[in-house]
């Protein structure tokens, strides 16, 4: 899980003083479950001396195997203490066990040893090691494997794995070869990343574990902080420990400091410090290796059971065994592993007995000889091979053999290998060919493995085995697998599922998307969405609510804007995902397909700001750069909302990549299809709620959108009306004044007729135009700001005059514009909406001003005593008008951008300005205070104090500061006098007082800061406005974005201008309110297209969106990254392969050695049958060559190629452990089967049940062979769980009929056994062949088996398939099981089927004939016979 949901919590660092109360109950729960063992029965061993094994020993020592009878090794010793017989000295008992020392009881440790609270657990932190910090806990030997579950995922919160890799190996150092060492840590760490893995090991520091903890510490080095971590396990035997004294505190450590004490610790081992965790198995004694084998193998078994996260399917957590060098113990771990289905991956090349199992994995069972297993033996251990017994390697050989008979559980990495890749390839393929050579189902296996590998996220091993050229699946198969994906954020995979077959509207219905919204993970829209669902229910978490699309469509309603309808109808909105309520499916026996499904996937992508998945999406969308658009606006809005900085600043990044996505798809279509793409922009978009693009990239301020060449056409156009766009303008004007001009062909008209236009038509035409309907406004405009100045300046009376009057009646045809223009709603934003958006414009804002002002002094101007005041009003709201022309030449091309950049330089200027008014108010108070003393006239305070300072600034120096200047006579001495200010403070000689050093230096300080710093501030910040190239590149997007909405103004706009607007606003109130006709549709902004139109439409933009799609991977193709990259991945591989070449024992080398060994043999072998051949003729011997022929088996290195295997019959019936017993079987390797071999060690236990009585007397059967098994030898004698000595007879009965009259089906009578969990053919054991087994009876009933028993002496009904010796797990050498399989065909219209029918159990089914069926083998190959005979399909 890349990216893990669950994290490790602190498993570097010691628990601190804040988390004393998790401390403690973490300590609690340790002491309420957890024990250890310790010694209760003191039992001198008799031996004083605490051996110290040499180094050559201590391989045979961890062996349990080698101690059996060995006390010749070497030793030094380092204690006297007389010890117990648990490996304890006598000071580390109880005094409880010192009471009983006297006794004679012999030492038993299953018996002597109890369970106690365990005192070790807790943090250790390894000195002198980077201070690495792992979490440890002692654990009795026979802990419940549950309870450890529960502690490592509970209490240590690791996050439940998709993946155990248990690495196993030589417990000593041993070398690996640096390419090796390099592939196996660099795959290691892959694997265990990349799937979410445990890795499992023995823990200590020595041999493959130190190899695991190097791999670890080499990823912990070369990855970042937030990089995934690695979890390493080591279960070690806390007996063998060296220093572990210092883990013991009831209480728990936290943290234990421990040191590494490689030199000292003699035979003991240290804990590695590059695992994480570590499980101390106590079995009570001391310095045994070994103890936590069984618990280990307890522990992988029981998380092998647990289910993968996310998974409904019942897929388990995989399980695979890592094998480095290792010993006979290494060995017994492969077979114990590969008897439970765990899949072994053994690195070859790795030393021992991984090398040994390597070099005869490809070949046949029967080459695998028990002399060719010494001889490689010999090779790879050398002198430890001097300490091998027979019967060691006899056994040692039937194991091998066992492991390479199940070739779908071996993996042999060869780092030499040209197509094994790395290990982790490696690995994860063995574990899905484990799961393919199961006895289900192929489509079963095939479903195990996607989920496994989705679950590991490695699409790249899906891609390869899973998805291959034999396979075929259908889109149903994929649903889980997707699902899993998209909740898991799996683009690859999402991206390969979809390659192979998912269909998006089988796969996002209904009540999947719901269950996605359920899956979101903590996000803005997840937070907005459960404010929503607040509202609809008290219901306080998301979890507890159900989720609707009616709720998701809300929301994004509200995130696209009103303007726009709901995502989804009432239909599909009112679907609630609601697990509770069975009774739904009830009602829809096959649920539509959803035609919406890409948009759904792109827009649940988009709201939860996945980049990877919405990307995916909206490559298969329809509508694409509607899809583009609105997921901009979305992400804008999202960010806008979301207090989380960094997130907001991803969804920024995100919605402008779909802006360009839109601008880039857009200008493919544009240099495709001019027409075809500015349709696009002005079509409803069915699929998102009913807008249009163009709309909605107004609406995101998508201002690079708009600014494009193509939208900008477009503009042109509906701004131009239906003149044609090469017009002239000097033309559109002079046609205006003089409209005769017209009929003259004196314009060009835009039209789609044939005919020409009429004479009413081509006028209407012209005033309609939004560009002449502009110009007349200038016009008008200009007319009113002259009418304005004249009433002001000329004609301002008491009584209003006519001019004015005719000003007023101006004035109303504006407010009357400004009216219908807040009214107006074509785009049904909603009077909300209108009405924000109006007053977020600065030019409405100044009409609303400017309207408010001229009201306000018109009030005051017919009021006797404010006349006065009111013409100064009405003078101050001429400026306001003055400014608001400015917005009419926004539509220029040279000024628009000019006036943008006034804007932006105002909003610059009024920060500036509160920087220099500190300076001001700072100098001007001090100054006014230093100066005039006692000022009470608040004017003249405030002109000394702002005014005088602020026209200081442009060079206006005050004269009162100093005496060269001041004349007293321009000031009041007392300050009476109101037109004069008040004189400085007088000195003695009642003279004004200058202080001269202090008001200079204060002007001087002044005048620095704000003239010369300040104002040059101001310029610095004034100047790149005025840059041509910034206005070019920054300004011209900006302005041709606010362009579109001057030209939707003066599109809707009636065609007369003020004050003759008046009559259209008095037409249109008749119209809408009078008659309530609607309004004519406008189709130059938002244009329905036909279904037809539509489809054809998206195709075309389908296409043009795959060109550029292509065209962006030609270009990321060819980038200078990818070209570096590319070559670096060629240059690393050509590399690899010259240092393969050049290791000795080369993988190519000697595959070419053994293709040219092949050959040798076949030309040596066919000259000898020459020879042989003319012999008769006449040669003499002495005229033949002599041949040394030597064969393939001659071959003691494994080369040989491989064979095709042949199956052998025999070989359950030598399986080691015999089943339903604690018996294990003499092993009989694969050569010494045949009772005709010499096998003179061959010496089987004895074994008969006594829960089955025989009907023989067996006292006498180990000395007699008068029943012996035909198969050969077993590795047992006796009767074992068989009722009699000699063959066991048993019958098994194929019974088929056609599934229906046409024969297109054959199905089998099959029964399942419950204990077993698999299924049988219908059967059991007789005392002959031509009885009927006795269950039969109560499956089938007494009537059917009386007519089988008919049908069994009519030979030519029933088919015999087969009779003789079956190789049977219960088998031994005196016992044996035979079987008789018949086959009966029934007829639809057979008595024997009706009767079967009638009387039928649960257990019992018919099934089809199928390869696919969970028989067992051997059934399976009688019933394959069956579908031949009936010429079926199998």
């Amino acid at each position: 899980m890349g990216r893990f949901e669950r994290s490790l919590k602190e498993t570097a660092a010691p628990l601190t003083t804040s988390s004393s109360l998790q401390r403690y109950n973490y300590s609690a729960w340790v002491q309420g479950h957890i024990s250890k063992k310790e010694c209760c029965y003191y039992k001198s061993s008799g031996r004083y001396l605490h051996y110290s094994y040499s180094y050559s020993a201590l391989t045979a020592l961890r062996e349990p195997w080698f101690l059996e009878g060995r006390r010749d090794l070497v030793c030094v010793v380092v204690d006297r203490e007389d010890r117990c017989e648990c490996g304890l000295g006598r000071s580390s008992h109880l005094s409880e066990a010192l009471t009983h020392s006297d006794h004679t009881e012999k030492w038993d440790r299953h018996k002597h040893v109890r369970d106690s609270s365990t005192d070790a657990f807790g943090n250790v932190c390894f000195r002198g090691l980077g201070k690495k910090t792992a979490k440890y806990i002692r654990v009795s030997s026979d802990t419940k494997p549950e309870l450890l579950y529960e502690l490592l995922t509970e209490q240590w919160k690791l996050s439940p794995p998709n993946l155990l890799i248990s690495v196993t190996g030589g417990a000593k150092n041993f070398y690996l070869k640096a390419r090796l060492k390099s592939m196996f840590h660099r795959g290691l760490i892959k694997v265990a990343q990349t799937t979410g893995a445990w890795i499992l090991t023995g823990g200590t520091n020595t041999g493959v574990m130190k190899h695991v903890g190097q791999a670890v510490r080499d990823h912990a080095l070369s990855s970042s902080v937030s990089g995934g971590h690695i979890v390493a396990i080591g279960v070690a035997t806390w007996g063998i420990l060296h220093n572990r004294d210092v883990l013991v505190n009831s209480k728990g450590c936290f943290p234990a400091h421990y040191d590494a004490d490689v030199k000292d610790q003699g035979w003991l081992s240290c804990l590695d410090h590059n695992h994480t965790h570590f499980l101390l198995v106590d079995n009570g004694t001391h310095g045994q290796y070994g103890a936590e084998i069984e618990l280990r193998a307890q522990l992988e078994k029981c998380i092998a059971r647990k289910r993968l996260s996310n998974q409904a399917s019942g897929v388990t957590i995989p399980v695979v065994c890592v094998v480095l060098n290792g010993g006979p113990g290494t060995l017994n771990t492969m077979y114990n592993a590969m008897l439970n289905g765990t899949p072994c991956v053994v690195l070859e090349g790795s030393g021992r007995m991984a090398d040994v199992v390597a070099h005869v994995a490809e070949l046949h069972v029967s080459k695998v000889t028990i002399v060719l297993i010494q001889q490689l033996m010999k090779r790879f251990f050398g002198q430890e091979y001097e300490c091998f017994s027979d019967a060691k390697i006899i056994e040692w050989t039937k194991k091998i053999q066992d492991i390479i008979r199940t070739p779908h559980l071996l993996t042999v990495f060869r780092a030499t290998a040209d197509g094994d890749g790395d290990v982790d390839v490696a690995i994860l393929r063995a574990l899905l060919k484990a799961s393919r050579s199961g006895e289900g189902a192929v489509s079963e296996d095939s479903q195990r493995q996607l989920e496994l590998a989705v679950a590991w996220n490695r699409a790249d091993i899906a891609d390869t085995e899973i998805f291959t050229d034999e396979s075929q699946w259908e889109s149903e198969q994929l649903h889980s697998a997707m699902f899993s994906a998209l909740v898991g954020n799996k683009p690859e995979f999402v991206s390969l599922l979809l390659e192979n077959g998912v269909s998006l509207r089988d796969f996002l219905q209904e009540e999947t998307l719901c269950k996605l919204y359920r899956q979101l993970p903590n996000c803005q829209f997840v937070r907005r969405l459960d404010k929503l669902l607040k509202k609809h229910s008290a219901v306080n978490s998301i979890q507890n609510q159900d989720i609707s699309l009616t709720h998701v469509s809300e929301e994004v309603r509200r995130l696209l804007g009103s303007f726009t309808q709901h995502m989804y109808s009432p239909s599909h909105a009112d679907f609630h995902l609601d697990l509770t309520l069975e009774s739904q499916s009830t009602f829809r026996e096959e649920p539509e397909k959803n035609p919406h499904s890409e948009r759904d996937l792109f827009l649940w992508a988009i709201l939860h700001s996945n980049k990877a998945l919405a990307e995916i999406a909206w490559e298969e969308c329809q509508d694409c750069m509607a899809a583009a658009l609105a997921a901009s606006k979305i992400l804008k809005k999202l960010s806008k909302e979301d207090n989380d900085a960094d997130e907001a600043e991803k969804m920024k990044e995100l919605a402008n990549l779909y802006e360009k996505r839109a601008m880039d798809v857009f200008s493919e279509c544009y240099r495709g299809d001019e027409a075809r793409a500015q349709k696009l922009l002005v079509r409803v978009s069915p699929l998102w709620g009913r807008t249009t693009c163009l709309r909605v990239a107004l609406e995101a301020d998508d201002q690079n959108f708009v600014a494009q060449s193509g939208v900008q056409a477009l503009l042109t156009q509906i701004w131009c009306g239906t003149l044609s766009v090469e017009n002239p303008l000097w033309r559109v004007l002079l046609c205006t004044l003089f409209f005769p001009l017209i009929y003259l062909h004196f314009l060009d008209f835009r039209t789609r007729r044939v005919q020409p236009l009429d004479a009413w038509t081509r006028l209407v035409s012209l005033y309609s135009s939004p560009q002449v309907k502009f110009f007349m406004n200038i016009v008008s405009y200009f007319a009113f700001l002259a009418l304005f100045a004249a009433v002001l300046m000329v004609d301002f009376h008491t009584t209003p005059s006519g001019l004015e009057i005719l000003l007023y009646v101006w004035l109303f045809s504006l407010v009357c514009e400004e009216i219908r223009q807040l009214f107006d709603d074509p785009d049904g934003f909603g009077f909300r909406k209108k009405f924000k958006m109006y007053i977020n414009d600065l030019w409405n804002i100044l009409d609303v001003l400017s309207i408010v002002i001229f009201i306000i002094g018109l009030v005051f101007r017919l009021t006797q005593a404010l006349f006065y005041a009111g013409k100064i009003l009405l003078c101050i709201d001429f400026i306001v008008f003055c400014l608001r022309l400015m917005a009419i030449f926004t539509i220029s091309r040279t000024l628009g951008p000019k006036i943008i950049i006034v804007k932006r330089m105002m909003m610059d200027m009024f920060f500036f300005l509160f920087l220099l008014s500190i300076w001001v108010v700072a100098y001007g108070v001090a100054k006014q205070s230093i100066l005039i003393h006692n000022e009470d006239r608040l004017g003249w305070i405030l002109r000394g104090a702002v005014y005088e300072p602020y026209l200081t600034i442009f060079g206006d120096v005050p004269k009162n500061i100093d005496n060269t200047e001041f004349d007293i006579d321009s000031c009041s001495m007392s300050g009476s006098d109101p037109l004069k200010p008040k004189c400085p403070v007088l000195n003695d000689d009642q003279m004004p007082a200058f202080p001269e050093w202090l008001t200079i230096l204060m002007l001087c300080v002044y005048l620095l800061f704000a003239n010369i710093l300040l104002l040059n501030l101001l310029i610095a910040i004034f100047k790149p406005g005025f840059s041509p190239g910034l206005v070019l590149d920054n300004r011209q997007p900006i302005w041709k974005f606010q362009r579109y909405e001057l030209i939707k103004e003066y599109h809707s706009r009636p065609a007369a201008p003020p004050p003759f607007i008046l009559l259209s606003h008095l037409y249109l109130l008749v119209r809408r309110v009078v008659l309530c006709r609607p309004a004519h549709p406008c189709t130059d902004f938002k244009y329905e297209l036909s279904q037809t139109e539509e489809e054809e439409l998206l195709s075309w933009e389908a296409l043009m969106k795959d060109k550029y799609l292509t065209s962006l991977k030609q270009e990321k193709m060819q980038s200078t990254e990818h070209r570096i990259l590319d070559t670096a991945q060629k240059v690393s591989t050509i590399c690899e392969r010259v240092e393969r070449e050049e290791e000795p024992g080369s993988g190519s080398v000697v595959r070419r050695m053994a293709r040219l060994e092949e050959q040798m043999v076949q030309s040596a072998r066919a000259l000898q049958w020459i020879m042989d051949n003319l012999r008769p003729a006449g040669f003499r011997p002495t005229d033949a060559p002599s041949l040394n022929l030597i064969l393939a088996e001659d071959c003691t290195d494994g080369l040989t190629k491989p064979v095709e295997r042949e199956e052998s019959r025999h070989v359950k019936a030598r399986q080691l452990h015999y089943p339903d017993s604690k018996v294990t079987r003499f092993p009989v390797p694969e050569e010494k089967v045949p009772w005709e071999v010499n096998f003179s060690s061959y010496n089987p236990p004895y074994y008969s049940s006594p829960d089955t009585v025989d009907k023989y007397d067996c006292s006498l059967i180990k000395n007699n062979n008068e029943h012996r098994n035909p198969g050969g030898r077993t590795g047992l004698r006796g009767r074992g769980v068989l009722p009699r000595l000699g063959p066991n007879c048993s019958l098994d009965l194929i019974l088929t009929r056609w599934r229906d009259r046409a024969c297109s089906e054959l199905e089998f009578l099959v029964f399942k056994d419950e204990n077993k969990k698999c299924l049988i053919l219908p059967g059991g054991e007789v005392d002959s062949a031509e009885d009927l087994p006795q269950n039969l009876e109560k499956t089938l009933g007494n009537k059917a088996c009386q007519k089988i028993r008919k049908v069994l002496k009519d030979k030519d009904q029933m088919v015999e398939l087969y009779e003789g010796y079956v190789d049977d797990s219960r088998n031994t050498d005196d016992a044996w099981v035979e079987t008789t399989v018949l086959h009966l065909h029934l007829a639809r219209d057979c008595p024997l089927l009706a009767d079967i029918n009638k009387h039928s159990v649960e257990s019992l089914e018919w099934q089809e004939v199928s390869g696919r069926t969970r028989l067992g083998s051997d059934q399976k190959d009688f019933l394959k016979k069956v579908a031949q005979l009936h010429s079926s399909k199998f």
